[in-house]
């Protein structure tokens, strides 16, 4: 058996954040990865940083995420994030050129207003303009966006590097990543809980839950039973177009759908639309009408993707909670056990790995979470002892 500080189960965005986080301020740390790190949800995501208030509804959800509630997490993950490349030492073509939120009716145009209000009394900088202005800066956008609000801060990096260079910079602080280690038990000794993945074993005072669709899986085998809603989402990349087509992000404030132009000249379309049902022993495959929809919606925003060529739509697995907030903190009937997760988790990443290693050390967070806790979740919780 091997002994350690902290076991980390997920080797994506999240789980490298924290990793990171906590090697750095000198714990032992071992991460667990089923697979291939950063080949699921983080993988797969479109890269996108909302710094600006979020769509508060994907296509087909049920219950609207609180945009009051995610601002000023927004607000101070824009700050990581901005120091982010320096920190890990790598490129991580993060790209902060801005974003629309665009409206079409005027009902829309009241619920940017509404957002803006609550933008600017939580003190972030943004701008409503009218769909004229909106078209002189970027001229893709179509006549029927009647407004669209502005923010500087909105942006993207690439999925396939970030979660690396996580990993990366936490080995260098000593941190053990073990790819291709599906946990297969959890238990409780009394002093410290033993982690299984097949015939090897680790002993650690800490295990921080971390596998996205796969929390309740992982806190089941430690048996704690959360509710969680995990589903899979799509996204879509067209052929090449000049750089510069389009300038920044541009998202919808009525429905889910996001288009921004990557380093390579393709158009990456996301925002939320559903692949068929979330797979927990297997991929998602992407869903004929949510393609059909998704295309629909983005190309009457911005017309010039008619005549673009689909080059490949992909889903990716999201660790969705029923009120379509995140979770973050400890497990209140199992000392030591830990879950972080949930709704833009790419976004917040670097936030939520310093509150874990806050939470962890028994400091006060960087923000307060205490209302996002797991506590909401759980529906029993049955310690398992050796």
């Amino acid at each position: 058996m091997t002994t350690t500080d902290i076991v980390v189960i997920g080797g994506g965005i999240l789980g490298a954040s924290t990793a990171y986080q906590l090697a750095r301020a000198g714990h032992r740390v071992t991460v667990l990865e089923r697979g291939a790190p950063n080949r699921e949800g983080s993988g797969t995501t479109a890269g996108n940083l909302h710094i600006q208030g979020i769509h508060t509804r994907r296509p087909g959800q049920a219950v609207a995420a609180d945009n009051l509630r995610f601002l000023p997490l927004q607000r101070t993950a824009s700050t990581l994030w901005s120091q982010l490349p320096d920190e890990l030492d790598a490129d991580l073509e993060l790209t902060r050129n801005g974003g629309f939120m665009v409206a079409e009716t005027p009902e829309q145009v009241q619920e940017l207003h509404q957002k803006f209000d609550l933008e600017t009394q939580l003190g972030l900088t943004c701008e409503i303009v009218s769909g004229d202005e909106a078209r002189r800066r970027m001229p893709a956008l179509s006549e029927t966006v009647i407004a669209a609000e502005w923010c500087a801060e909105d942006g993207y990096a690439n999925p396939l590097l970030v979660t690396p260079a996580y990993l990366g910079a936490a080995r260098r602080y000593g941190a053990q990543v073990e790819a291709f280690s599906p946990v297969t038990g959890i238990e409780h000794d009394g002093g410290a809980y033993v982690v299984r993945s097949g015939h090897r074993e680790w002993s650690a005072g800490v295990v921080i839950d971390t596998a996205g669709p796969w929390i309740a899986d992982v806190a089941a085998l430690a048996g704690i039973r959360l509710d969680m809603s995990p589903v899979a989402i799509q996204m879509h990349i067209t052929t090449r177009m000049p750089l510069g087509t389009l300038t920044c992000l541009v998202q919808h404030i009525g429905a889910g759908m996001s288009v921004k132009q990557v380093g390579a000249g393709n158009i990456l379309i996301g925002g939320g639309w559903p692949a068929e049902a979330f797979r927990a022993h297997g991929r998602s495959r992407v869903a004929t009408d949510s393609i059909s929809g998704n295309l629909h919606q983005a190309a009457a925003v911005l017309p010039l993707l008619r005549d673009l060529r689909l080059l490949r739509t992909w889903a990716g697995p999201l660790a969705a909670t029923p009120d379509e907030m995140p979770v973050i903190g400890e497990v209140p009937s199992s000392p030591g056990f830990f879950v972080a997760g949930g709704t833009y988790a790419f976004t917040l990443a670097p936030l939520w790995g310093l509150v874990l290693r806050d939470l962890v050390e028994g400091n006060s967070p960087l923000e307060p979470v205490a209302d996002l806790g797991v506590d909401r979740l759980v529906l029993d919780a049955v310690a398992h002892q050796r």
